[in-house]
Formats: structure tokens, sequence, C-alpha cells
């Protein structure tokens, strides 16, 4: 079983009563009995109720469904742990609900969207084959449920953030958490390197950038003048690909940061209904429609275009950075001084181009978590040695030339408390926080109202949670 689906099981721990009479399982049954025939029988039954929630027999196999869908391999997952967990994500949700946490509908089905986009992958498109796998019969009814699936969901996810949102951990409480370990018993940290680069982006000449500028500022003259759709020619026209299939839209929240800041900073100046004046950002120059704000949220459609480069621009680009490499190894400037002299990444290049681990934001990257692609370009390098140019393409087409040097090697070895106090941090806080998230279940299972029926009353939970 893979360690982020054992995560989410680390604590089974649930307050549940047994249901001993069967007469208030039969009423909720009939609740949710699915058949409209004269001859209707109960199709699907009541397995828990949790609080305001309802667990169905139905819902296991469903939940199996997901996990399979989204690569998950459920051979060693066995129902009672998928049933535990779905009690949990209930509790959580209905105290959720208690505590005044609110989702905005827009945001769940942006996720059920996706989720529905990832599903189709297993049915090679299929909405068709989906519907008859999950037992719908309509698209509309599907996305129902899912939309309620999600809510709930989302809802058990911003109830465990709020639990431990304020947790924070003193040098000492670490301190303690090593100390406790058994040397035989402390974690092993595999090889980490120290890696910098330096980058040489094509430029893009002046003539190309006022073309792009001058492209959008057309369309927004056909959009205000003919009365074009701006949706319209976001399909047809935007290089955005998360966005150009729905019309380019978006939908921002001012106290949620998304998308770049200076898309952020043109769409919250807008009135509704305003076009943009064409303006840059990383990823090229846009134009945005402030269509609706709705309290905190904005939807805004936009349309992104890109400059391209020319084939003497990508040329120049490598031959610069061949240049600069030919200094380095002539020993006439050093790797740092010449990422931060001619670096046309701004991210790296005031640190030497020394690139930051973006799961542990230090400058280690461990061997065995490395990036593929990282790993096969510095996996033959010796410390301190110097690749080659090397050309890298994204999805959008963009080139850009790199030059990579490890900095730093440090060999597979036992956790040490000074050298490895950041990961050792990281994993004392994290205990500290499955504390928090156990006392909070506890102290909350005593006024939630819990029923569990059938079979599943049998289930080994951690503890003895069954109150027998």
């Amino acid at each position: 079983m893979g360690l982020s689906f054992v995560l989410l099981f680390v604590n089974l721990g649930y307050a549940q009563e047994i249901i001993e009479d069967t007469a208030e399982v039969e009423e909720a049954n009939k609740k949710v009995d699915t058949t409209k025939t004269k001859n209707a029988k109960k199709v699907d039954g009541v397995a828990a109720v949790v609080g305001d929630y309802i667990v169905l027999d139905s819902d296991i196999d469903k939940t199996f469904l997901q996990l399979k869908a989204q690569g998950v391999n459920t051979d060693e997952i066995e129902s009672c742990q998928l049933f535990g967990k779905l009690l949990e994500d209930k509790l959580y949700a209905h105290h959720a609900i208690q505590d005044s946490i609110l989702i905005p509908d827009s945001e769940i089905r942006r996720n059920v969207d996706y989720q529905i986009q990832q599903f189709l992958q297993q049915t090679n498109g299929s909405m068709e084959k989906l519907l008859a796998v999950y037992n719908k019969e309509d698209e509309a009814s599907f996305r129902e449920e899912m939309f309620e699936i999600n809510k709930a969901n989302m809802l058990a996810q911003r109830m465990q953030a709020k639990i431990v949102e304020e947790i924070e951990i003193t040098p000492e409480e670490v301190r303690t958490f090593f100390k406790k370990i058994p040397e035989e018993e402390r974690p092993t940290f595999g090889t980490e390197l120290k890696v910098a680069q330096i980058v040489a982006e094509p430029k893009i000449s002046e003539e190309e950038r006022q073309k792009v500028i001058d492209r959008l500022k057309q369309f927004k003259a056909d959009i205000l003048e003919n009365g074009a759709s701006f949706r319209s020619k976001a399909v047809l026209y935007s290089e955005d690909p998360g966005s150009a299939s729905r019309g380019g839209k978006y939908t921002l929240n001012r106290k949620k940061p998304q998308m770049v800041k200076e898309f952020r900073e043109v769409a919250f100046s807008l009135q509704e209904g305003e076009i943009s004046e064409p303006f840059k950002s990383d990823f090229g120059y846009h134009i945005i429609m402030l269509e609706k704000i709705r309290g905190q949220e904005y939807d805004v459609a936009h349309i992104l275009l890109s400059p391209k480069v020319s084939s003497a621009a990508v040329k120049e680009a490598k031959e610069r950075l061949e240049g600069v490499r030919k200094k380095i190894t002539d020993s006439i400037i050093s790797f740092s001084d010449a990422a931060k002299e001619v670096s046309d990444e701004k991210e790296t290049r005031n640190d030497g181009g020394q690139l930051i681990n973006p799961t542990t934001q230090d400058y280690n990257f461990e061997l065995t978590r490395m990036d593929p692609e990282l790993y096969a370009q510095i996996q033959n390098l010796k410390d301190g040695e110097i690749s080659l140019v090397l050309r890298e393409e994204d999805r959008t087409g963009k080139v850009k030339f790199k030059l990579l040097r490890v900095t730093d090697r440090i060999d597979e070895h036992t956790a040490d408390y000074a050298r490895d106090y950041l990961k050792i941090k990281q994993l004392a806080l994290e205990e500290k926080k499955i504390k928090a998230i156990e006392d909070w279940q506890e102290s909350h299972i005593v006024d939630t109202y819990i029923k569990i029926s059938g079979d599943y009353r049998d289930c080994d939970f951690t503890g003895n949670w069954l109150k027998k």
C-alpha cells in the first residue's frame, strides 16, 4: 500500500454506537429507497449514521471505484478500512457545518469537473461507459452525486486543516521528539544533492511583442464594437491550455492567491463587463474580461497569447550559454557569480543559481524523491562538474537552455540532529498534528450521534470504539 494511502488511515478511531434495534435503520433505509415501481424494495441500505450524514452500503463500492480511477492499488485495502475512513470524513464534515465552515459551490463544481475528466481517462473519454460503471442514468444525476461527495470531503479537509492550523513546534519539542527515538530505530535519509543552474532564454524581438499586443487589442475592439463573443475568441485563439476549452474562464478569490500577481492585480481592478488592456506576465500577454463579482469571488475570462521566438534567437541563447560555460571552465568566473550576472531565471540567480526543493523549501534534493527529469540530467555529474548546455522545452513549446552543477553531496545516513534538523522538525510537527486530531476526535465523538448497522458492527476498529 502506498504511503499516501497509509496516511489516509493513520487514525481509524471513532466512537460508534451499535444499533441493537433495527427499526431506526429501517426507517432510514426507506428514505434512500431508489426503486419507484409497484414492486418497490430496498436496493441500498444505511451502513451508518454520523451526525447529519448517512453512509450507504453503496458508498464503500463507489469509493473503491474512485480510488481505482485515481490509480490507487486497492488490493490490500479492506472494506472495514474504507468504511472507517468514510465515517471519519462524515464526522469532520458534520462538525465543519457546526463550526460554520463554508465552501463556495463554484469551488466544488471545479473539483467535480476535474475528477470527471480524470475518470473519463479510464473509459477512453466515454461518458456512457462512465455512467454505466457508476450505475447512473444520466450525466446530470452523476454530477449531482459527485457534488455532494466532494462537498462532504472538502468540508472534512477544511475541518482537519482548522484543527491543526495553529499548531507549532518549539526547538525543545523537536529535541525531545528526536531523543525518544531509539538509536536503532532512527530514520535513514537517502543521498542528497545540492544543485545549481544557469538559464538562458531566447530573446523575443520587440516587433514580435508588439504584434501580439496589437492582436489582443483587435480582439478587444471586435468584442466592444462589433459584439463578438469574448468566450468564443478564447476558445479559438487563447494559448492557455488550462482554460481555452472553457472560454478562458477562471474564478478568483480575493482571499486566496490564484494565478500570477499581474493577473490578479488587473482582474481585481476591473468593473463588471470591463475588458482590460493587454498586459504581460511570465506566460505571455493577456486581456481579461470581468464577468461577475460575487462577494470575494471574481468570475473572469481571459485570452493568452505568447510571442514567438525566432530560430535565430534560439541559436543565440544556446551560443550565449556555451560562452558562459567556457568562461567558468577556464576559471575566468565562478559558477555562482556567472549565475548572478547572466542567468535569466530570476528565482535562482540571486542565490548563485542554487535550486530550492519545492517540497522541503531547502536546498537539498533526496535522490530517490528527485524529479525524474532533473535526476536524468545530473546523475552522471561529479561534484563540482558542469554539465554541457542542456535544452528544455515545456508543454507550450517554450525553449530554454541551462547549465547544471552539483554543488554538494550528502551520502545516505542515519538521522543526525544537527545536520537533519529541518527534516526532524517536520516529523515532530506531523506527530504533534496527528495527536491533536486524535484528541479532537476523542473530545467530539461523545456529543456526536453515531450508529453502525449490519456487518460493519463487526469491523475491528483501532481502540474500543464500539463501546460494547
